[in-house]
């Protein structure tokens, strides 16, 4: 007998591709992507282009890739962005924009809604002196932890970027999650950037891939960038059908991951009840936050967890995370088994 599958929370980038989609990817039609001659890829970059409201786009192996291209195609070395000290662009991609582009981070504290408060940008502009770093991008995130950042702080960036001439990017590693959640389209989420990762690795479940998005000459000088770094893929028809599929089949079905969360988030907020060592806070879209009391008793729940066939961080603040590969049933497991592991 196969032993039963583990129900896996810790992100929702460990979706297995669905058969559906693995025959769309072996039928690909491909050819060389660097010599601009896969027809899957062009496709789809003016695809994910057409969605965003941008003019072009360019078919990348990750988030941390497209952020990365996306920073350096609009700073040059000496400059800096400012960005949100717990936003992934600065705190979770190894420092790529300081260590490859010479690009200085300019942090900023957060708001509780995930945003940046627009003064606190503000005031970290710098001014036109040789002592100084040429401030020149802002750099925001949406979603954050699963919250979903208010479009009016978005569009307040984007006045301030104009009032200072500087550009605005976007980390939508999740941006359709945001959508969904919102109502709002990927269009309009995106409007007030000049640039814009998205992932598809995440809840649209494709095995790789992300895009940058932006305006013909920012994208240009990406792809130039992409060569320099290792990122020129070939055959990359095969990942881009992935995506393709992953649009027409996994956009709308993000609300049952969200729904998901939501009955998660519930259900653990009842046992927090009774519990008492942990908090758990309210799902906005597919991730649901568990703040222990204790670190040592996170990391023993995730230990024993572990030996029930559920997967989760051991750390004190620990997400978890539905998707594509969590189903109702599941959650309502994950419910039941807490509740006996912590409920005396």
């Amino acid at each position: 007998m196969q032993p039963e599958p583990m129900i896996d929370l810790r992100s929702d980038t460990l979706t297995k591709p669905t058969p559906a989609m693995r025959d769309a990817m072996a039928s690909a039609q491909v050819g060389d992507d660097v010599y601009g001659e896969d027809p899957t890829v062009n496709a789809l970059e003016q695809r994910v282009a057409g969605l965003l409201g941008k003019e072009a786009a360019l078919f990348c192996s990750s988030g941390t890739q497209s952020n990365l291209l996306g920073i350096m195609s609009q700073c040059q070395r000496g400059e800096e962005y400012l960005v949100g000290a717990p936003y992934h662009t600065y705190k979770y991609e190894a420092g790529g924009a300081a260590v490859l582009g010479g690009i200085v981070p300019q942090t900023l504290p957060l708001q509780a809604d995930g945003s940046v408060q627009i003064s606190d940008i503000e005031g970290a502009i710098k001014a036109d002196d040789p002592h100084f770093p040429i401030s020149r991008l802002i750099a925001l995130e949406n979603t954050h932890v699963g919250k979903v950042v208010p479009q009016q702080a978005m569009l307040e960036a984007r006045e301030l970027a104009d009032k200072y001439g500087l550009n605005l990017h976007l980390d939508g590693a999740r941006l359709f999650n945001a959508s969904i959640a919102t109502g709002l389209s990927v269009a309009e989420l995106a409007a007030p950037f000049d640039s814009v990762s998205v992932c598809f690795s995440k809840g649209l479940g494709a095995p790789v891939g992300s895009m940058l998005c932006g305006s013909a000459a920012i994208v240009g000088r990406a792809r130039r960038w992409r060569k320099m770094l290792g990122g020129g893929m070939r055959q990359a028809g095969v990942l881009a059908a992935a995506v393709d599929y992953a649009l027409d089949n996994h956009v709308q079905r993000l609300a049952e991951d969200h729904h998901h969360a939501q009955r998660l988030a519930e259900g653990l907020s009842e046992i927090a009840s009774k519990h008492g060592q942990f908090s758990v806070e309210p799902a906005q879209t597919n991730m649901v936050y568990l703040n222990f009391v204790d670190p040592e008793q996170a990391r023993q729940l995730s230990a024993e967890l572990r030996e029930q066939g559920i997967l989760v961080p051991p750390q004190q603040a620990m997400r978890l995370v539905t998707h594509l590969d969590i189903s109702s049933a599941q959650v309502e497991q994950v419910i039941s088994t807490m509740n006996q592991l912590l409920v005396p």
